[in-house]
C-alpha cells in the first residue's frame, strides 16, 4: 500500500539522478499476490528462464537472512548514538520485513512444484536462528555487512542486466523482483557503516566475513538450483543442463568480480564503482513511479516501456 506519509518522506524530486540511491530511502509496504503469476508457473521469465530458476533459487534462503539482519540490527541498535545511522537501521529493519514476508510466501508457492524446498527452507531457517543464538557480537555484525554486501551488488547487477533478464516475463514476480533490487541498492551501506560503528579499525574481519557470506550464498543458492533444474528435467537433456550451471557460474563470477572493490581498505559502499557512475535508470523510473502514486504490484511490458519514457 502506497501511503501518504510515504510519498512525502521519499517525493518526486528525491529520485532524480543527482541524488545518491542510498540517501532517504522509505519503507514501502508491499504485499505481493501469487495467484496472479501467469499459468502459476515458477519460471516466470521468458527472456531468461535460467535466471528466473537461479534468482528463485537465491531467495529460499534470503529471507530467513532478513529476519536475522532485524533480529541483530534491533538487539544492538540502543548501543549507537549517531542519529543518521540509527534512522537509516529503522528503515533497513522496514524494508528487510517486508521484502522476507514476500519471500517466504513465493518458497511456499514455489514448493508445490519443487518438494526439497520445503526441507530447504527449514534448514535455512534453523542455521538463522542457531547463528543468532549462538554466535558472538562480531560474528552476527560482521555476518550482516559481509551478506549485506551482496545482496546491494546483486541488486545492481540485475537492474543493469533488466532486458536480458525480464524485458518478457511474469508481471507480478517481476515487480517483486524490481522493487526487492532497488530497495537493495537503497539500503546498501546500512550494514556496512552499522559493522563501523562497531569495529571500525577490523577490517581484515570485514573482509573474512564478506568471504564467508558469499560462500554461504553460493551454497545454498546452489543446493535449490540443483533440485530446480532436476525438477524441470534438465538433466535429461545434458547439453540444458549444461546452460543452466554455465548461467549460475557466470552470475556468481559476475558477483565476486563485482565484491573486489569491497576489499580495499578505504571502501564504502557508497562510492563502489556500480552505484556512483550513474544512477540506474529503471530504478529511477521506478522510485518516480513509486513515488507518483502508481500501482508497483504488478509491472507488465506496457507499464515499463511507459515509466521508462521522459514525460
Amino acid at each position: 500500500m502506497v501511503t501518504q506519509s510515504d510519498k512525502t518522506a521519499f517525493s518526486a524530486a528525491s529520485v532524480q539522478e543527482s541524488i545518491h540511491p542510498m540517501d532517504n530511502f522509505p519503507v514501502r509496504q508491499l504485499r505481493f499476490d501469487f495467484d496472479n503469476v501467469e499459468n502459476h508457473d515458477p519460471v516466470w521469465s521468458r527472456s531468461n528462464p535460467d535466471f528466473a530458476i537461479f534468482i528463485n533459487a537465491l531467495g529460499v534462503h534470503v529471507p530467513h537472512f532478513e529476519r536475522f539482519l532485524v533480529k541483530v540490527m534491533r538487539q544492538y541498535r540502543g548501543a549507537l548514538s549517531e542519529p543518521k545511522l540509527i534512522d537509516d537501521i529503522q528503515r533497513i529493519i522496514g524494508q528487510e520485513a517486508h521484502h522476507a514476508f514476500n519471500f517466504v510466501n513465493w518458497t511456499k508457492r514455489l514448493a508445490k512444484r519443487y518438494p526439497d524446498l520445503t526441507r530447504l527452507d527449514e534448514s535455512a531457517k534453523t542455521w538463522f536462528e542457531r547463528a543468532f543464538s549462538s554466535k558472538s557480537h562480531r560474528f552476527k555484525i560482521g555476518f550482516t555487512a559481509g551478506y549485506e554486501t551482496f545482496t546491494f551488488l546483486g541488486g545492481m547487477i540485475i537492474l543493469n542486466r533488466y532486458e536480458e533478464f525480464m524485458k518478457e516475463a511474469d508481471p507480478t514476480i517481476r515487480a517483486l523482483w524490481v522493487w526487492h533490487q532497488v530497495e537493495e541498492v537503497e539500503h546498501g551501506a546500512v550494514a556496512f557503516d552499522f559493522y563501523q560503528a562497531f569495529y571500525p579499525h577490523n577490517e581484515w574481519y570485514r573482509r573474512g566475513m564478506v568471504c564467508y557470506a558469499y560462500s554461504h550464498i553460493a551454497w545454498e543458492t546452489f543446493k535449490a538450483f540443483a533440485h530446480m533444474i532436476k525438477v524441470e528435467g534438465f538433466y535429461k537433456q545434458p547439453g540444458r543442463a549444461f546452460k543452466a550451471w554455465k548461467f549460475f557460474a557466470g552470475f556468481a563470477w559476475d558477483l565476486a568480480v563485482a565484491g573486489l572493490p569491497v576489499f580495499s581498505r578505504k571502501y564504502h559502499p557508497r562510492n563502489h564503482p556500480i552505484c556512483t557512475n550513474s544512477q540506474n535508470a529503471l530504478a529511477v523510473a521506478w522510485r518516480q513511479y513509486y513515488a507518483e502514486g502508481n500501482d508497483p504490484h504488478l509491472l507488465n511490458k506496457k507499464s515499463v516501456e511507459e515509466m521508462m519514457t521522459p514525460s
